[in-house]
Formats: C-alpha cells, structure tokens, sequence
C-alpha cells in the first residue's frame, strides 16, 4: 500500500515538475537490454579529445569495482522503499539526466530543486553538484543516498544493511575491496562506475584534434568562429590537446537571480501524462524559487546565486538546461545569452547583449551539435545491462 501511495504522489509530482516543450520519451521506451561495455579501458584510454584521468590513489579502477558499481546504481532496493535508483535521475538514454522533467523527483513524490546533472564525464570534475558542494564522487554519492527528498535512506548504517541482507551482493564486495563492505568501499564503487562515462571523439574532437577537414560540417566550423567571437570560450574552455569545455568555476548569469526574484515567470502547460499537457484555466499562486546557489555551499554572501560551469560535451542531449532545468532546449539557452541574461548588481561582466543574427544562432547551435560524442550508444547499452534490483 506504501508503494502505491508513493506512486501517486510521484505522478502528481511530475504533473508539476514536467518540463512543458519535451517530447513524450516515456511513451515510446520498449523493453531495452545491454552489454557492459570496456568502461576500464574507457578510462585508461580516453577517447579523442580528453586528457588521462586523475584517479584517486585510495581507489584505483579495476574491472570488478566498476561492475559493482554499475549494480549499485541502477539497483532500485538502494532507495528507503526500494523504488528508486541512481540510473532513474541519470537515465542512460536521457544523456545520464532526466530529459522529461525539469527537476528529478524523489521519494514519495518530494521535489528535488535542481536539475540531475548529466554524467558524462563525470570523472573530470574538480566541483560536484551545481554548487560545489562536493570534490570527491566517493563522497558525493552518499547526499542523493541519504538526503530526504531523494533516495531518503534513515542513515548509512541502513544502506549498508540493505546491500548485506541482498543475496545477489554476497561476494561482490570482497572480490572488488580487501576491506569488503564500508561505507568507504560503496561510495568507491559507485565513483569507479561513474568514472567510467568518459565521452568523445566527437565531430569537433576530429576536426579540431583530430585534423579531419570533413569531420565537422561548415555551419558547425562557422559556430565554432561564433562560440569564439561572443566569448563563450571563456568558461567552457579547451586546451591545445584536448577540452573539457568547462573550466569548473562559478557564475552568476541572472538565471538564479530571476528564478529567486519571480522575473520572468510565464504560465505554463501541466502535464497529466507523457504527451498530454493541458493550460490551466484557473490562476494560481506558486512559491518562488529558494535557491541561492554556490552561497548555499560557503555561506558566502558574494556567492549568492552562483553556480557550477557544465561541461558542453553531449550538450544537444542533455536536455533540460540550467541549475533548475528551467530552459528546455538550447534555442532557449543562446536566446538568454544573446539577449544579456537579467540584468542586477551580481550579474558577471561577460553577461552582456551578444546581438547574435538568426544566422549566427543557426551556426551556433550546429557548433554544440557537434560535441556530441561517438560513444553514447556503448555508454547507453552498458548501463541498461544492469539489473535494477528485481534479481
């Protein structure tokens, strides 16, 4: 009865939350399978584009632990009522987000404030979350674990309890950790499966690194010239051998600050099912946004409604955009630039008025298309050859 009941609240909940322009993805999934992917040779290797990884001394990869890995996330028994999982936030054919709402949610229908980041690449980053609340994926992993409006497990000692009364995990922990089962050994297994998402070789890595004149098309070499022009390049930077198009830092670009402010609120479609959105015809009040970034981090008041750079690798799948996912499509993203973000007293100097032309645009956003990756297929069919814990 407790599962139906969150059921309910969950699809009440996304009724809300649902991004209002995102096509019905739900309603045309059929039954999907995989095979593990080489993610340990992913990471030895990186693909064309991306530098060597630092991996943690603590925690080298090896093939069992990115196995373990890769079980824990996707396993449904790891939420307090077991009907969620890492891998239903970071969906693998949603580009390792969640491309039908705006904003994930948790346990029993309780809303999350933030957009699920994607997670390619994951492995690369100095700052995690989109305040920088975190520096190690070991670490991280244990906030969506235990926080209430996500997997909202009591405490860790109940986590560990649920994996060691699982019949499918005896074993694992021992073949992949000399120490077995810890708090310490599940947060390294989930780092080394997620260090495993590393993506490239896309059209720009063969074109730019690569030196294939053909790799790339015209209008994505001529938005390359954009992206460099309107000082994009500034904080989704590239270095002479390779880009991680982030540069890790934090901004404030009016769109925490217009959110917190109810500027620039517009009604919008709810969704009752995948594909069906009707318009209100009745007026209602909703709360403003109370989220005031990296200041939530630091307790820093100069770094009020400051948030993390995100990588523009897989940029064009990784739908919805920004810290609350409240741009559902790039046009939207370059439209905010192009126009000067909002302006007030915290905006960043390089927040300004592009005057991009429709052609500029155009060719802009064929540039981001092309950081798509060739390997997104592999990293898709790798995570769906787990089970999602139903064994």
């Amino acid at each position: 009865m407790r599962r139906v009941f969150a059921l309910l609240l969950v699809c009440m909940a996304t009724t809300l939350n649902a991004a209002p322009d995102y096509p019905p993805l739900s309603r045309v999934v059929s039954p999907i399978g995989g095979e593990p992917a080489p993610l340990l040779e992913n990471i030895k290797q990186p693909p064309l584009g991306l530098p060597a990884m630092d991996i943690p001394e603590r925690n080298p990869v090896t093939a069992e632990k990115i196995s373990l890995g890769r079980k824990l996330f996707f396993d449904r028994r790891l939420s307090f009522n077991g009907t969620l999982s890492c891998g239903m936030c970071h969906v693998p054919e949603q580009g390792f987000t969640q491309r039908e709402l705006r904003t994930p949610v948790g346990l029993e229908g309780r809303f999350v404030k933030r957009n699920a980041p994607a997670l390619y690449n994951v492995g690369y980053r100095r700052a995690l979350f989109h305040d920088g609340r975190e520096s190690s994926l070991e670490n991280q992993v244990w906030q969506p674990l235990l926080l209430h409006n996500e997997m909202a497990n009591p405490s860790i000692g109940f986590v560990l309890d649920t994996i060691a009364g699982a019949e499918d995990y005896r074993g694992l922990f021992e073949a992949a950790f000399e120490q077995g089962l810890t708090v310490e050994t599940v947060g390294m297994a989930l780092a080394s499966y997620q260090r495993g998402l590393v993506s490239a070789d896309s059209p720009f890595d063969r074109w730019y690194f690569g030196k294939e004149e053909d790799a790339m098309p015209a209008q994505a070499r001529r938005g390359w010239q954009v992206f460099q022009d309107a000082g994009c390049i500034r904080c989704h930077t590239i270095a002479d051998d390779h880009a991680h198009f982030t540069n890790d830092q934090f901004y404030d670009t009016g769109v925490g600050y217009a959110r917190s402010m109810g500027i620039d609120s517009t009604p919008e479609p709810v969704r009752l099912a995948p594909g069906v959105s009707v318009v209100p015809k009745v007026s209602f009040e909703t709360a403003a946004a109370n989220d005031l970034g990296r200041y939530e981090a630091t307790g820093s008041s100069e770094d009020r409604w400051l948030y993390r750079v995100p990588t523009l690798r897989n940029v064009a799948l990784t739908a919805p955009y920004m810290h609350d996912g409240s741009f559902p499509d790039l046009q939207s993203v370059v439209a905010w630039y192009n126009r000067g973000g909002e302006p007030h007293p915290g905006l960043d100097p390089s927040i300004r008025p592009l005057n991009l032309s429709g052609k500029q645009v155009s060719d802009l956003l064929a540039f981001l298309e092309s950081l798509t990756a060739s390997n997104v297929a592999m990293l898709e069919a790798d995570g769906r050859s787990a089970g999602i814990g139903d064994p």
